[in-house]
Formats: C-alpha cells, structure tokens, sequence
C-alpha cells in the first residue's frame, strides 16, 4: 500500500471516500433550541379556571334567582344573570337565523345569540380556541383525563376504524339541530321563545342538574368515566357544539404550521396533542379537530419549527405572520368582553321578560311542555 492510499487521495490524513449514499431520514438534525420560554400553557390555564369560576358564580347566582320566585318571596333582591345563556346553544341559533331573517334582535334570551357569535369569531380567528380555552366542559374533560393519565400512566386512543366513525356522532348532532332550527321561519322561532318552554329554557336546563334522575347520572357518570381513560371523550365524539365551532374554524386564517427545516423531527408535538393529530408529519394543519390549544406549540424544542400563523401578508412562502401566545390571550378576551359590552351597551344583553311572567312559570318549570310544530 502507498503512500497516497494510507493518507487519503489528497494527500491528507482523511479516510478513502466512500459512495455509501447518506439517508437523510436517518440523519440526526441539529437542535437549535428556542431563545424564549412559551407561556401558552400558563395563559391558557388561567382562561380555563376563570371561566370555570365566572360559570360556576353565574350558577350559583342563577339558583337564587329562581328560589326567589319558588318561595313565592314578594322581594326580588337577586337579579337574573344573563350570563347563564351560554348554555342555551340552541337559542344562540335560533335567534341567530331571526335576526338575520328580519334584521331584529330577539327579546328572549339575546345574550344567548351574542355569546354564541363570540364563540363564532374565535373560532374563526383562532381555531376552536373556544373548546380549550374558555369552555367549562372542555376544562373539565382536560383535568380528567389528565388525573387519568397520572393514575393509570398513559391514556387510550380508540383504532382509527373506531374513532372515526364515533368523531362523525358530533356532526349528525349538529345537522339535526341545524336542520330543525333551518327548517323553522322566523315567525316559527319568535312563536317557540315567546311559549312557556322558550321563556323559561334556561330554568328547565337548571333543573336538569337538581333533579337529575338516576339515569342522568348514569349518562354523565359514564362520560367522565370514560373521560379518564380517552382524552376529551365528550368533545371529541358527542359535541355538537363543538363540531359548529370546528366547521368555523375551517375557513379561518389560523394555522398551526410547521417547518420542515429547524424541525428535529423528535415527535413531541404529535405526542402532546390532545386531538391526536399527526402534527409531525404535516406542515399545515388543517383538520377542524384541532382545538387551537398550541399544546403542540410548548411542547415543540426547536426554535421556529412550529407556531400558530397566519398565511404570509408579504407574498413570500417562507415568511410567515406567527400568532403569539400572548396575543392569542388578547383575542380570545378581547372578542368575549367585547361580545358582552355590545349587548349591554346596546340594551340586548337581558331578557324583556317580566318579573310577573316569572312569578307564573318559574315554579311549574318542570310541567312546562315542548311546543311541537
């Protein structure tokens, strides 16, 4: 062996060149860590337990509002908060359809159609930041299914062959209630909130919870059971609530998006989503499943491999318009407060129904009847 051969073709102290092609799958990426902690997570915290206590405050205010006209009491020192509309979705979309049908907004339960508008926006703007970030239920599903992932190590997901066809629940929901609230006129709509039943839905929906039967615990006990063992369980197959806000969200701006060049490729992001999506392997994500909770976001390491973005504004494919945590904050508050201070400012926020009307329905919530077309 010469010379040449035992130092390299050059002369130099290097080993023979090989062909052995490189795979660049199997190449480890250098990992350029990110220069700034995320708060996303912290933020989102704070939202969740917040409305969580504002609901459960509105509850408790709401209950009293009703055990005044149940104890025939002939002074009213509680008033009725309109806030408690939030869970009458199905109001939110009737009044939605009157109102732009005649271009009035309804005198029963108005709050109901501006939250449910508020709902919309954010949406559209943020994904179903909705369903992450605000909602009770969503909160509470999280928190279980976190507690479940403590006691048993791990949660479940359901074959795709299942989960499927289950996720599809949601949306035949949504066109069943789509459909009855298309297939009513205006006239129809102001007749069912002017009936017994329209005026005091809100009240039949609170005695749902105090007079829940054995069968209604069994449902709900069913659900948070199931809830520990599949994360968010009831949004994921069964809201439909949440399958309208998905549908929004389809036709908004925001993204999360991931670059394939800082990209490490170590999987976090698709580990920490709690719709489980393939994050990892897509660069846009477009799926309505995606609840704009950017858990994939703070989990990510890299530094500019995956953010909530808006489409360039500049026409360039490499630049992207990043979302920060902060400012999804912002928005989300900002479209909620704003949503109620235009109702108030406007005298649309309280239902025009009399204390007197209440005095005669309140008590016999309960025999209150359903109107049938």
């Amino acid at each position: 062996m010469n010379l040449s051969t035992k130092l390299g073709t050059d002369g130099n102290h290097k080993p023979p060149y090989s062909s052995t092609p490189v795979n660049p799958l199997t190449t480890k990426k250098k990992l350029i860590r990110r220069l700034h902690q995320d708060h996303s997570q912290l933020y989102r915290r704070a939202f969740q337990l917040s409305f969580l206590a504002l609901n459960l405050v509105l509850g408790a205010i709401f209950y009293f509002w009703v055990r005044q006209f149940e104890s025939g009491s002939a002074v009213y020192s509680v008033e009725r908060p309109a806030g408690v509309e939030g869970w009458l979705p199905i109001a939110g979309l009737m009044n939605l359809k009157y109102w732009l049908a005649t271009g009035h907004i309804p005198e029963v339960h108005p709050a109901a159609m501006f939250l449910l508008l508020s709902f919309l926006a954010m949406a559209f703007l943020l994904r179903k930041s909705f369903c992450s970030w605000l909602c009770p239920v969503g909160t509470i599903s999280e928190y279980l299914w976190r507690l479940g992932r403590k006691l048993f190590h791990r949660n479940f997901h359901l074959p795709r062959w299942i989960d499927l066809p289950l996720r599809s629940l949601k949306y035949l929901l949504l066109g069943f209630f789509a459909w009855a609230v298309y297939s009513m006129s205006p006239v129809g709509i102001r007749d069912f909130m002017a009936s017994p039943y329209g005026l005091i839905a809100d009240v039949k929906m609170l005695n749902f919870f105090r007079h829940i039967g054995e069968t209604g615990l069994l449902v709900v006990g069913s659900f948070a059971i199931a809830s520990l063992f599949i994360q968010n369980f009831w949004c994921r197959f069964l809201c439909p609530y949440g399958a309208l806000l998905g549908l929004a969200a389809f036709f908004g701006p925001a993204r999360i998006r991931r670059s394939p060049e800082p990209c490490i490729d170590c999987a976090k992001c698709a580990k920490a989503c709690p719709a489980a999506l393939p994050v990892d392997k897509l660069i846009t994500i477009r799926s309505i499943e995606c609840t704009g909770c950017v858990e994939c976001v703070a989990a990510c390491p890299a530094e500019g491999a995956l953010a909530m973005s808006l489409p360039s504004l500049r026409g360039l494919k490499s630049v992207r318009e990043e979302i920060p945590a902060w400012a999804i904050a912002a928005a989300i508050a900002f479209l909620f407060l704003g949503a109620v201070s235009i109702a108030r400012l406007t005298s649309h926020w309280q239902s025009r129904i009399s204390n007197t009307t209440y005095e005669h329905l309140v008590p016999q919530a309960d025999s209150a009847a359903h109107p049938m077309p």
